[in-house]
């Protein structure tokens, strides 16, 4: 199983924000896809970079640092960083390290049109 087969990133560009849907697994192979999708000049200009992790089953510490690295990176260039609820799993391993305190969470694409 090839990276692109555990781990696909869609990017949906809206008014003001980016969104950044992530599709699988995010671990140690699958994380330098998304560290290029961070670094891309797609997001630049947008106030906001949104990670939609309702699709995400998985994150490991790996997925963690990177999540971090990219919270950083758009205080830099002045923007913020979103994300959305994730699975059972991913709510979990933000809770347990003290990472969902730092991320502002916003409804997934999906709901705010319902």
């Amino acid at each position: 199983m090839g990276v692109h087969d555990h781990l696909r990133i869609g990017v949906a560009h809206e008014d003001d924000r980016v969104v950044l849907a992530l599709d699988g697994e995010l671990d140690m192979a699958s994380a330098p896809a998304l560290q290029r999708a961070l670094e891309s000049v797609e997001l630049a200009g947008k106030a906001m970079v949104v990670l939609d992790l309702h699709k995400l089953e998985f994150i490991d510490s790996t997925g963690l640092r990177i999540i971090l690295a990219a919270r950083k990176r758009c205080r830099e260039h002045d923007q913020e960083l979103a994300v959305t609820r994730g699975s059972q799993q991913v709510e979990r391993l933000l809770s347990v390290t003290g990472m969902a305190e730092h991320l502002r969470t916003v409804p997934a694409p999906d709901e705010m049109r319902a």
